[in-house]
């Protein structure tokens, strides 16, 4: 054999010894760093007794175990722009998809009545704390992927922002057309008074104009389609320092 092939042969085995000694090493640093009595953690949880409570003020999402009322995992969210604010509520997941985009690597989609909305990823992380969606609830990738391997189908997700329901993103005067939790708020005094008897969808259509039409009528109101701070009040809704 020539010396030429020799020295090949030996920087050969030279090189494969140091990729197998490397894998060792890095098998090694990686185990050290599990943490193993926790690495099971949410696998042991029972998924039926999860739920999510999203703090638009806050810009928190939280899983919460119901079985002991304890937060389990927070995660920094960001939400709607003012103009197309996150809907206020309590909704179910009924959708789970690996999508791409500007939805990021996960989707899972809420049962809102009166629009699409979900929690999503992004591929723009530098929103991530800020109002910046058109209502969505926006993740990082990675917490969006974590997010959606701990929860399932069917898990309540509670949203809120601040201490006043529906109306934390302040009064609006609404007209037909109009979609929102603060809309159904006032079908839902219609309904207690006998007026509407439509769905509680939170979508200001017909048969909401026609039951507040009949109750401005029968309370010697002025006719208008337009709910404002009058109708706001003679309603019941008040806003409370």
């Amino acid at each position: 054999m020539s010396k030429r092939l020799k020295t090949i042969l030996l920087l050969f085995i030279l090189v494969l010894v140091v990729i197998i000694i490397g894998n060792y090493i890095h098998l090694f640093l990686t185990k050290r760093d599990i943490n193993y009595p926790n690495k099971d953690t949410y696998s042991k949880i029972d998924k039926n007794n999860l739920s999510i409570l999203i703090e638009v003020d806050k810009k928190q999402l939280s899983i919460i175990d119901l079985s002991s009322n304890k937060i389990i995992k927070n995660y920094v969210v960001a939400t709607g722009k003012p103009g197309t604010p996150t809907p206020l509520g309590t909704f179910k997941i009924i959708e789970k998809a690996r999508w791409g985009g500007g939805f990021g690597s996960r989707w899972m989609g809420l049962d809102v009545p009166w629009g699409k909305y979900g929690i999503h990823g992004t591929n723009k992380p530098g929103s991530i704390g800020f109002n910046a969606s058109a209502g969505c609830i926006r993740m990082r990738n990675k917490d969006v992927e974590e997010l959606y391997s701990i929860v399932d189908y069917n898990t309540i997700v509670a949203i809120i922002n601040g201490d006043y329901g529906p109306f934390s993103h302040g009064f609006r005067n609404l007209r037909p057309g109009d979609r929102g939790a603060d809309v159904m708020e006032v079908q839902k005094r219609l309904k207690m008074k006998g007026y509407y008897t439509g769905a509680l969808d939170g979508i200001y259509g017909e048969g909401m104009k026609y039951s507040l039409i009949q109750y401005l009528k029968n309370n010697d109101l002025p006719l208008t389609d337009i709910i404002g701070h009058q109708i706001y009040e003679k309603l019941g809704i008040i806003l409370m320092d």
